[in-house]
């Protein structure tokens, strides 16, 4: 197949002044929803590809890097979480990572858009396997009101799953959503948003934290990982403690005796995103 225009879709990133691009065979689907317009293609390398308002959002090939690292890390530091909430990730593959703790009893997704999920279904069937897990509970539903609306001291986890900081998603990078956030968490409670790019979008890991912060969170840990379909292909998740004493220990016996299948997290992984690259360090203040 001859590399034109027609054959390849490309996100550009304006921030970065750099793009990413996939050698396309055909669209498969696509559906504007009342949130935003969802496109699914099928590429030569790659498998299918999604994307939302033109942004990359997933592969079939990469996305096992970002769901498990926004879901293993916390749930292996957790001394024991139960209750889990991911606010965004209709594409369910955060939850069926979350759902291979078999200690953990409830797992809510709660995204706005319904069609992300059908489209999910449809074209990303392996990421939906654990949809009907009896322990999982599928909300499409304003996910800041959701939040501010949790019982206090209710959730051990709380997943922020979401797309970049425009949009639907812009309400899930300030201060009054983690404030909510901070009150629904028991004491020990961890909560993990996904950070963007350490590499050219640090500004606004540090405001994010920032913002955490102010709500009343104490200590944070930024974890780095390989992630190909987002602008740079280097991405972040950053969890963030009530309590700064509880610290980022993780369960390091339990992640090497884990009963279930990963295909990049391990203790090991997990262990050797905990040291920042010195530049990273030093602009989050930990150098």
């Amino acid at each position: 197949m001859s590399s034109t225009d027609s054959t390849w879709k490309y996100e550009n990133f304006e921030p970065a002044g750099s793009a990413i691009g996939y050698r396309i065979t055909r669209k498969l689907d696509e559906v504007q929803s009342p949130f935003q317009k969802i496109e699914i293609f099928e590429s030569t390398d790659w498998g299918n590809v999604m994307l939302i308002d033109g942004a990359m959002m997933l592969t079939t090939r990469d996305n096992f890097l970002y769901h498990e690292m926004m879901s293993h890390p916390a749930l292996f530091t957790h001394a024991a979480p139960k209750n889990v909430v991911i606010i965004g990730g209709g594409d369910c593959g955060t939850l069926r990572e979350v759902l291979k703790h078999p200690g953990v009893e409830e797992a809510v997704q709660c995204d706005i858009d319904e069609q992300v999920t059908r489209m999910a279904e449809k074209w990303f069937p392996e990421l939906c396997e654990r949809n009907s897990d009896p322990r999982a509970q599928l909300l499409f539903d304003d996910g800041i009101a959701y939040m501010a609306n949790r019982a206090p001291g209710s959730v051990d986890i709380i997943i922020v799953d979401s797309t970049d900081p425009v949009g639907p998603a812009e309400g899930l990078f300030n201060k009054a959503f983690y404030e909510s956030c901070f009150r629904a968490l028991k004491d020990d409670g961890i909560l993990v948003q996904q950070s963007e790019s350490p590499l050219v979008l640090l500004e606004l890991i540090k405001e994010m934290r920032g913002e955490m912060g102010k709500a009343g969170f104490a200590g944070f840990q930024t974890l780095p990982f390989p992630q190909p379909c987002y602008p740079t292909g280097w991405w972040s998740c950053t969890l963030a403690r009530k309590s700064k004493s509880d610290g980022f220990g993780f369960r390091d016996t339990d992640a090497r005796g884990k009963g279930f299948d990963t295909l990049y997290y391990s203790a090991d992984i997990h262990r050797g995103a905990q040291t920042l690259p010195p530049f990273v360090a030093a602009a989050l203040g930990e150098g």
